[in-house]
């Protein structure tokens, strides 16, 4: 299999806020959210990127995304630079975050044919691809329901439809099960397995054990923005189990036990 996702040597850095910087206890006003960050994502697996809140994770799918750029480093998504190349990137991924906000006074209707067009999808495809997903994750009775009247769960469901309404060849998900239900969270992992065994490659970061150890083919285990530790879920764990495993590794990385 073939690499489709490449971070290399991946650093970044954020300047602090006076109220940041007494929360981070910080004299010097930066704060290093990605130290030397490398890894690679295989096509048609799904790899996790597993840490603490703060340890780099949102930061590294978002200069994947093209949403940031790194100070220094690069990636690379089917080949293309994510510096040099971000038009191409955001042509063949997906991104989803938490922080997608729809418009609430929408339709899911109507925002699925406004990013199809954005996307430069003809009607057709756009009208095919709408059916196809509005039916996958039950959106079809709610889709001329306002955004601001869905459950939170449906609005992620839109939300998921709509972005990867290109059918893209890489999906990038920040916490993809965040704050959902179980029902819909288990919508969502099903949908990730279905894209897994289509091809294509998924990326994936969160702190929830279980849903690597169930999704991940491998993981790498970010703390302080560094690869502590990388692998399949057996090479990492080591007979362990992967809280047990995440535990050692952030004791030997952050207090050197």
């Amino acid at each position: 299999m073939k690499d489709s996702i490449v971070a290399e040597n991946i650093y970044k850095t954020f300047t602090l806020s006076a109220k940041q910087r007494k929360i981070e206890k910080s004299a010097s006003g930066r704060k290093v959210a990605l130290d030397g960050l490398s890894f690679s994502a295989r096509e048609g697996e799904i790899y996790g990127l597993l840490g603490p809140n703060g340890a780099g994770k949102t930061t590294m799918l978002r200069i994947l995304a093209t949403l940031i750029r790194a100070d220094r480093g690069d990636a690379y998504i089917m080949g293309h630079s994510v510096t040099k190349e971000a038009e191409k990137v955001r042509s063949c991924i997906g991104f989803l975050t938490s922080e997608l906000k729809l418009e609430d006074f929408f339709t899911p209707d109507y925002l699925f044919d406004f990013f199809g067009r954005l996307r430069g999808m003809d009607e057709d495809a756009i009208a095919l691809r709408k059916r196809t997903l509005f039916s996958k994750f039950g959106i079809d009775l709610f889709s001329q329901v306002k955004v601001g009247d869905l459950s939170t769960g449906m609005k992620q469901k839109v939300s998921l439809a709509v972005s990867i309404i290109h059918d893209p060849a890489v999906i990038i998900f920040d916490e993809p099960t965040n704050g959902l239900d179980v029902l819909t969270a288990k919508v969502v992992t099903d949908f990730l397995s279905e894209m897994k065994e289509q091809g294509k490659t998924i990326i994936v970061s969160t702190h929830i054990f279980s849903l690597v150890e169930k999704l991940c083919d491998r993981v790498g285990v970010i703390i302080g923005g560094k690869m502590a530790a990388e692998g399949t879920i057996e090479e990492v764990c080591c007979g362990k189990t992967l809280e047990d495993a995440f535990f050692d590794i952030y004791k030997r990385t952050v207090q050197g036990a």
